[in-house]
């Protein structure tokens, strides 16, 4: 299928592309709080379950994404499944949820950093520039995350292989800091954790809450698989789309699985899930068997992560925009692809600056409350529209005519 972006990217880079969007730092802040709140050690189950119930929305996407290899993502299979009015709805929901997720993140990462230099710089911002009087803004403008988001769009509109270069290397650095948690984790297991009753409690070890507790926290965990759909936006750069998305598909969500699963393990097998801190569940764990030491490793894999999720994000926005512009549901200006770095610059700039501008204005919980709405409701249609194409007449070569966007595969 022709297109006027550059097809360079190889299994390897959408995979971890797929990787570091979907591991980012809440699997750090997430496992303690599932832990603590919700299942206890069964919350090895609950990463099961949710794990396979993304897997089956993920094949949806690999289908699409292997025989509709457009940049657009959930936009495009919804267009060719239900047509332009649910995609125009879909769309501008996938839009909304790279921008606010990417603002979350920048918050996030802000934070974090800030925490780690004693909130020196976060003081200083607000000395510089104030507080803000109306509630329905954060309490302070927050300089960190908007230059956070800056910088992650310089790379971005670089070309997609600078941008996915500069995502694999961070990606291989949490996975290595994952790496370590885990096995210097099981250096201090303990399967009684899991196996022995404690005394007149009255609750089973594995299941503290019960089954219904395993599935209330597998609701909470499928949202640390948010990210699979991101790397289908990479469909109309990659060298051999109908290979590589599916594949990739298959092993990022493969990997992230099995790392969610032992990082859980590890941690309820370190200590008792009654006493693992819901913010800081790994610093502590490890600062509980006496290696305080391991907490500055934890926030290099923290850092790493909040920084690969903020890239998956943004390389997806321009991509879901540049689709929709092709088809003349955002302004056509949008669709224009820069002749050196073959990338849509003009969309990187224009919604790199409007995401900038929320990360600077609004608290993670207000970003947060409009981003699962619209995520889930891009999951759901496109599963639906995997079952419409099955009662449809399959589309061949001879159906793809000369031209750009949807109208093109009708």
């Amino acid at each position: 299928m022709e297109t006027r972006l550059k097809r360079c990217l190889t299994i390897t880079d959408i995979t971890l592309l797929g990787v570091g969007h979907m591991v980012g730092a809440g699997i750090y802040v997430l496992t303690g709080s599932v832990v603590r709140n919700m299942a206890g050690p069964s919350i090895v189950i609950s990463f099961v379950l949710a794990g396979f119930a993304s897997f089956l929305s993920a094949l949806c996407y690999a289908e699409f994404g292997g025989r509709f290899p457009k940049a657009g993502s959930a936009y495009t299979y919804v267009y060719i499944g239900v047509g332009e009015l649910w995609a125009f709805i879909v769309g501008w929901n996938i839009i909304l949820e790279h921008m606010l997720g990417a603002a979350a993140v920048a918050r996030s990462w802000s934070g974090y950093l800030t925490s780690l230099v004693d909130s020196s710089l976060r003081n200083s911002s607000i000395v510089t520039i104030g507080h803000f009087d109306e509630s329905f803004f954060a309490d302070s403008p927050d300089l960190i995350a908007f230059l956070a988001v800056v910088a992650v769009a310089v790379f971005t509109g670089l070309g997609s292989k600078t941008s996915t270069n500069f995502n694999s290397l961070f990606t291989i650095i949490n996975m290595l800091v994952i790496a370590f948690v885990v096995c210097y984790g099981f250096t201090f297991a303990d399967f009684t954790l899991w196996s022995v009753y404690k005394v007149n409690s009255g609750r089973s070890p594995f299941f503290p809450y019960g089954i219904g507790g395993t599935f209330a926290g597998a609701a909470s965990c499928f949202f640390a698989y948010i990210g699979f759909d991101g790397l289908a936006t990479a469909g109309e750069e990659a060298s051999d789309p109908a290979r590589a998305i599916p594949l990739a598909t298959f092993i990022s969500m493969s990997i992230v699985t099995v790392a969610y699963i032992l990082m859980a393990s590890a941690l309820t097998l370190m200590v008792p899930f009654w006493e693992v801190n819901p913010t800081a569940a790994f610093s502590d764990a490890f600062a509980s068997r006496g290696a305080t030491w391991a907490k500055y490793i934890v926030s290099v894999g923290a850092m790493s992560g909040m920084t690969t999720s903020l890239i998956g994000s943004m390389f997806a926005l321009p991509r879901c925009v540049y689709a929709m512009a092709e088809d003349g549901l955002i302004f056509k200006i949008f669709g224009q692809v820069n002749d050196k770095t073959q990338v849509p610059l003009k969309a990187v700039i224009a919604f790199s600056a409007i995401t900038s501008v929320i990360a600077f204005l609004f608290d993670i919980e207000t970003l947060v409350e409009f981003l699962s709405i619209g995520t889930l409701l891009a999951y759901t249609i496109v599963s639906a529209c995997v079952i419409v194409l099955r009662y449809r007449p399959a589309l061949s070569e001879d159906n793809i005519i000369e031209g750009n966007g949807m109208s093109s595969l009708v």
